[in-house]
């Protein structure tokens, strides 16, 4: 038996493991990029995505390979309609068509709860684009209706963080001025439909941008003295709440309270160019691991606390093909070969998925898994030795 199909094997079993299942769930959201040619399997990330207990992904298109491999799980997906059918779907016979061609054949079994119709498009320079986002997202979302999907799945667009002017206080929070007629018609939008309104923050680029200036421990969620919002008295201790509550006050200087802002991306690379201060694994692991920590305790943010924070992770693996700089490539909790790039809250549980062939790593393999898992059962251990030495 190889390694890879002993991994396999011994995964499944460490997924059907009740005592497992029970002892460690997470819950927790992450984006599955795939701009990369070494990735593995939709069915190998499958089991990997249980066994980690993650209950929700976000993919950046429809991804029938993935969709269909997910059939009858537990997870629920988010899709992505990339920027280049923008124009298209905009049309109500094509944005139909593409829900017709892209959901309906999964939606019975693969549960998908929502559209994220483009990426960013308001922080680019294509105003001929952005003029067409709110039309795409009204028509995918009257294509919905028209299926009898609307109660089922929203619509909703990710946003940079860059969308907005002011974000220091966070209570000062507003939209860029040149962006206002986009923003104000889709915030309307999300009121209606009652969508959420995604952003993409990184507190990161802040540091990176400014290490001289920017707090490490303040944006790594570490013990740090942290900062007051003079407008309401509020303290922080980490950058990313005040970038939420800011953004949700940007949004109520616009007039809405009624929209909730999730996190559709955050993360910190492992890696970056010698211009990109604090990319290194070890802070990657902080961040994440940190962050991870909070949404267990269900936290929200000091001017929402009755709100958890609700955060998709960036991003499941390393993606080799990615433009930019180093940094863009090294975001992954995994690399393509399936071992972990860090461990960042996972400790202990994460698996390796080593695909060589010989006994030295079937040996590694098998401590790995079993010997961080005190609680995992002898049986099962007895019955994936055997299957080792048959």
């Amino acid at each position: 038996m190889s390694t890879a199909t002993l991994f396999w094997v011994l995964l499944r079993l460490l997924i059907f493991s009740d005592s497992f299942l029970g002892s460690h769930c997470l819950g927790v959201g992450i984006n599955y990029g795939q701009i990369a040619n070494n990735l593995p399997s939709p069915s190998h990330v499958a089991y990997l995505i249980k066994y980690l207990n993650v209950t929700r992904v976000k993919l950046y298109d429809s991804a029938p390979n993935v969709l269909s491999t997910f059939a009858n799980s537990n997870v629920e997906f988010v899709i992505g309609l990339g920027n280049e059918y923008l124009q298209m779907v905009s049309d109500p016979m094509q944005a139909q068509t593409w829900i017709q061609q892209n959901l309906q054949p999964y939606i019975s079994q693969t549960k998908i709860k929502c559209i994220n119709v483009g990426n960013e498009v308001l922080t680019g320079n294509d105003t001929q684009l952005m003029s067409y986002l709110l039309p795409a997202m009204q028509t995918v979302n009257n294509a919905l209706a028209n299926l009898g999907l609307e109660e089922e799945i929203y619509v909703t667009t990710a946003h940079s963080f860059g969308v907005l002017e002011t974000s220091y206080p966070p209570s000062a929070g507003s939209f860029r001025q040149d962006l206002v007629e986009y923003i104000h018609s889709i915030l309307n939008f999300h009121s209606q439909t009652g969508s959420p309104f995604f952003i993409n923050a990184y507190p990161f680029f802040a540091y990176k941008d400014n290490p001289s200036e920017v707090s490490l421990d303040y944006v790594l969620f570490e013990s740090n003295p942290g900062t007051t919002d003079p407008g309401t008295n509020l303290r922080y201790d980490n950058m990313l709440y005040a970038q939420i509550d800011a953004v949700y006050a940007a949004i109520n200087a616009a007039g809405y309270t009624n929209i909730q802002v999730k996190v559709s991306e955050t993360g910190w690379p492992s890696k970056g160019d010698p211009n990109e201060s604090g990319a290194t694994p070890e802070n990657a692991r902080l961040y994440n691991g940190n962050l991870l920590e909070r949404m267990e305790q269900n936290q929200g943010t000091p001017a929402n606390p009755s709100e958890p924070v609700d955060v998709y992770f960036f991003a499941l693996f390393n993606e080799d093909l990615k433009p930019g700089p180093a940094s863009e490539r090294n975001y992954g909790l995994y690399y393509p070969d399936g071992n972990p790039v860090y461990n960042f809250g996972f400790q202990g549980y994460l698996p390796r998925m080593d695909y060589s062939s010989s006994t030295k790593n079937v040996v590694s393999l098998i401590e790995a898994l079993f010997v961080p898992i005190a609680f995992f059962t002898s049986f099962v251990v007895d019955v994936s030795l055997r299957i080792l030495w048959e």
